[in-house]
């Protein structure tokens, strides 16, 4: 994708206060990269080593994958993953699937095989522990699998216990407010690709503008068509740090990009430092 139509790559920076955190944790670095779509279209080679480049600078103790590595076809997934090896961090790679990683059939192992096999642990509505039993990581399947099972794997944590949780769609933040997610990591939304400054991303206003445009002119706007609009119900969290009930969700903008193209809306590569709360 030619950086005419991305935009350059940005990489935000955010802290997060988590509750119970354990002092030896404090200051623990995350970084996030989501939504590659590597299939020689949507993500330039350049644009992919910058953000391999920039997470590794920033000297992570994890790295988060999540999700959306490849499009319709999971054969790029052997290059990508050699390419993703280079990632760097103290503990490690973890990763969950998105929708496009699971279609068509068999897309999921596949998938899933590459990446292991470069040293990247594929979380599957799974529980890892990269960090010692105190924060758990969680990784779910992807919510529109029919293996979206969050209850499962919730029910075996202490609700005592802070825990990360790395899911794909941010649409799943509604089901998981039955129990605490400290901080969810997702992607999916590609920020909405399209934001008007003042009004915010294309698709968070959707709704309210699509009645006032005639039927024959919709397909040719962005995001006016019917299949667009079920890629997320939740457009208010289409980037950005959001509190969903007691849990907070951070929603990454993704580094591949679909025509027409981004506006206002870089690629984005996301350093998180965890820390514990203030004391007043």
């Amino acid at each position: 994708m030619n950086r005419l139509l991305s935009g350059r790559l940005s990489v935000e920076h955010l802290t997060i206060e988590i509750t119970d955190l354990p002092q030896s944790l404090q200051g623990v670095k995350i970084t996030q990269l989501s939504d590659l779509h590597f299939d020689g279209l949507r993500l330039s080679e350049s644009m992919l080593s910058d953000a391999i480049a920039a997470s590794n600078a920033v000297e992570p103790d994890l790295v988060a994958l999540t999700g959306d590595y490849v499009t319709d076809d999971p054969s790029p997934i052997q290059q990508l993953a050699t390419r993703l090896e280079g990632l760097q961090s103290r503990l490690g790679t973890y990763a969950v699937l998105g929708n496009h990683d699971i279609v068509p059939r068999g897309a999921k192992d596949d998938v899933s095989l590459a990446l292991q096999q470069v040293g990247i642990q594929v979380l599957w509505n799974q529980i890892a522990y990269p960090f010692g039993d105190d924060l758990p990581l969680v990784g779910l399947a992807d919510l529109w699998s029919h293996e979206f099972s969050p209850a499962a794997v919730m029910s075996q944590l202490d609700d005592r216990v802070p825990r990360i949780v790395l899911s794909h769609n941010p649409d799943s933040a509604m089901p998981l407010q039955r129990w605490r997610v400290d901080l969810q990591l997702s992607g999916h939304s590609h920020g909405g690709q399209i934001v008007i400054p003042g009004l915010g991303p294309i698709p968070t206003w959707y709704q309210r503008f699509r009645r006032h445009v005639p039927r024959h002119l919709r397909r040719w706007i962005p995001y006016m068509r019917e299949d667009c609009y079920k890629v997320m119900k939740h457009w208010e969290w289409a980037q950005g740090l959001h509190a969903v009930g007691r849990n907070w969700l951070y929603v990454n903008r993704g580094l591949g990009t679909y025509l027409p193209g981004r506006f206002f809306c870089p690629p984005e590569v996301t350093v998180i430092t965890l820390t514990t709360p203030a004391i007043d």
